[in-house]
């Protein structure tokens, strides 16, 4: 699993007009599945979101995690993460799972987040989103879990 995190003072997703998600001071999460994940990768996941030290102490420091404030996520789904563009103009799409065991695993992780009790917003899966954000920092970090799959090397 890839996801790209990013702390926000503010967040939405929109679908159709109508918003589905909005959350205030907490991470916005772009989370791509990729061929080869599993349930582990998703447990990896939940974990690392919940735990990581990305908001800032008293001191200043990036000490403290969702789960030691009161801060929410949203889990927007997001494919694209696995394209390959390293060859050609057009993104390859191949190492991306396919949509239904996708989204069986993207549900795995909100659910996962939320057993731990945080707040989690959702985007709409596989829906045309409207993703609105007001970064904090910026910090924008990359996470990749350890049994995910790395983009093919181009061909020749």
């Amino acid at each position: 699993m890839r996801a790209v995190v990013q702390r926000v003072l503010e967040a939405s997703v929109t679908v159709d007009g109508q918003k589905v998600s909005d959350i205030g001071p907490g991470l916005l999460v772009l989370l791509g599945v990729g061929k080869g994940d599993t349930e582990a990768d998703v447990a990896w996941m939940v974990e690392k979101l919940a735990s990581l030290r990305i908001f800032e102490d008293a001191a200043g420091k990036m000490n403290l995690s969702l789960e030691d404030t009161s801060r929410q996520l949203i889990v927007v789904s997001q494919f694209t993460l696995y394209g390959d563009a390293r060859k050609g103009r057009r993104p390859s799409f191949i190492d991306a799972m396919e949509p239904a065991v996708a989204k069986a695993l993207y549900e795995k992780a909100c659910e996962g987040l939320r057993q731990r009790g945080l707040s989690v917003g959702t985007g709409i899966f596989a829906a045309d989103m409207k993703v609105a954000l007001v970064n904090d920092g910026p910090v924008t970090l990359l996470l990749e879990s350890p049994g995910s799959t790395t983009a093919a090397a181009p061909k020749s």
